[in-house]
């Protein structure tokens, strides 16, 4: 940090601050929420942290620091060319104090600078420019900002919405604002680049929440027919109820042969050894034979059949993907599964077919489930019945 030097006349800018605090406390308008004292105040003292960090002259400190407390005395006449208002108010009270004309007009063109589309010409100039916009880089910018829009709004200039107001703020920051003095480049950029970080993070979050009204507004125009959704709200239900039942007989075809299997193998089997005994070899072949190929169909009917897991963004485009299936989707990461269902809940007619091939498919499985239970009964009751058979036979036989 440069040493400090002292200005040339410490009075005249404590009675500076005197007169613009008695003149913004009792002149201006309550409307005006942000160019107030409190915000005079604030650039003041960032410019006096500028100063402490620039080598200036006695006589250069002063002319800054007047320019800081007067150069929003103007909003007392309104805010329409609020800087040449400023300008006047500091000239006409300089020269009651009998300051050389030189250093006024020094004093107003620093003032001047502060104007928006201005672009600064020296020091001077760039210190106020950045001490004026310094609350940019602070982490209170959202809320001042909001401060901001309300003066306008109270006052008439202009009126912005939530959003508005938020693409303005980020078209300032990006595109039409930047700080001058080195030291404001170094120590301030860094807040102004998470300013910006966190008004595009608000974004994001209103475009999120307008995309679900607007969806919202969307489905509710296009809700379907309670009848329609009873149809296949019943149909998948029952279909799933009878999926339910397939499995449950196959479990109980798969028990009862296991333990017959069992019995088999720990009582009849060990038997057949003894020549006594050979005349039940052929029924207890038969009974296992039998009750092995029931258990084979019993398995097939209850085992999953799972497709690929995948799909490609034509299939979503060219619906020939069902997203409501877990078989299609399974491998995919979230990010695209979420954004094809997007795709899909948007399209009524996607969501009717996506339905439809859901119970289709449901259908398909099932009657392939019925198919081999109806297969696994048959064996087992006629392998239950050759066995019954041959036992009797070989019993009369002997």
């Amino acid at each position: 940090m440069k040493a400090k030097q002292k200005i040339m006349n410490d009075k005249l800018v404590e009675e500076a601050a005197a007169y613009v605090s008695e003149l913004l406390s009792t002149k201006l308008d309550k409307k005006y929420l942000y160019h107030n004292l409190r915000h005079t105040e604030r650039v003041v003292k960032n410019t006096k942290v500028l100063i402490d960090n620039h080598e200036l002259s006695p006589k250069e400190q002063e002319n800054l620091l007047l320019a800081a407390w007067f150069h929003d005395t103007g909003y007392i006449h309104g805010s329409e060319n609020h800087e040449e208002n400023s300008c006047e108010i500091a000239s006409d009270w300089l020269k009651e104090r009998e300051v050389d004309v030189n250093r006024i007009a020094q004093v107003c063109e620093v003032i001047l600078s502060t104007k928006m589309e201005a672009e600064p010409e020296n020091e001077l100039q760039k210190i106020l420019k950045d001490a004026d916009s310094s609350h940019l880089s602070k982490p209170s910018y959202i809320n001042t900002s909001e401060i901001l829009r309300q003066e306008l709004k109270l006052t008439g200039v202009a009126e912005y919405s939530l959003e508005e107001w938020r693409k303005e703020n980020i078209q300032l920051l990006v595109n039409r604002h930047k700080f001058y003095t080195d030291f404001a480049k170094k120590n301030w950029n860094k807040g102004k680049e998470e300013n910006i970080e966190e008004l595009a993070k608000q974004q994001r979050k209103a475009k999120r929440r307008q995309h679900k009204e607007e969806l919202k507004v969307h489905l509710k125009g296009k809700n379907p027919d309670r009848g329609i959704q009873t149809l296949y709200r019943v149909t998948l239900r029952n279909h799933l109820k009878l999926s339910d039942i397939a499995d449950t007989k196959a479990n109980i075809l798969l028990s009862v042969n296991a333990i017959i299997i069992s019995l088999a193998l720990a009582n009849l089997i060990p038997k057949l050894d003894n020549p006594s005994n050979s005349h039940l070899l052929l029924p207890s072949l038969i009974l296992v034979l039998f009750s092995v190929v029931s258990i084979i169909f019993a398995i097939l009917s209850t085992r999953p059949n799972v497709s690929s897991g995948e799909f490609s963004d034509e299939d979503v485009k060219d619906r020939k993907v069902n997203l409501l299936f877990f078989g299609n989707f399974h491998k995919m990461p979230y990010m695209k599964y979420e954004s094809a269902l997007r795709e899909m809940i948007v399209d009524q007619e996607y969501i009717y077919d996506s339905l439809t091939k859901d119970l289709y498919y449901l259908g398909v499985v099932l009657a392939r489930k019925y198919r081999l239970l109806r297969i696994t009964y048959t064996v087992f009751m006629i392998g239950i019945i050759l066995s019954v058979l041959t036992f009797l036979a070989a019993f009369l036989l002997i």
